[in-house]
């Protein structure tokens, strides 16, 4: 049976000191592994530029129909990017609207390197 990763709080953008800085510790590295983990889907990059460029909250169909894929395979990795931090979700009716939270990826990308943005 395989091991089973840690459950950590992802709802918050990232908050440590960049990797840089000093030696990680390990909570920190495992948080930012996550984070990484969840981004590190060709379709979920996709789904993370379509979100940053529509100008709108969009919908789980419109996404599929970009991407090609089913609704259900959308919403899994709109699951995991939520779990990471990366997405918010709003049911309105009964269509879910997705929103990329640029915080959380600016605040990855501050404790990946402090000097990119």
């Amino acid at each position: 049976m395989p091991k089973a990763l840690p459950v950590i709080d992802m709802s918050e953008p990232l908050c440590c000191a960049p990797v840089a800085a000093s030696p990680t510790g390990d909570d920190a590295a495992l948080d930012v592994a996550m984070r990484l983990k969840a981004l590190a889907d060709p379709a979920r990059v996709k789904l993370m530029s379509l979100l940053f460029t529509c100008g709108e909250p969009c919908t789980t169909g419109s996404l599929a129909a970009a991407v090609g894929l089913a609704e259900s395979t959308v919403s899994h990795h709109l699951g995991q990017l939520r779990s990471a931090g990366f997405v918010t979700s709003e049911r309105q009716g009964m269509n879910v609207h997705h929103t990329p939270r640029r915080d959380a990826l600016a605040a990855l990308c501050r404790v990946l390197d402090p000097n990119c943005c």
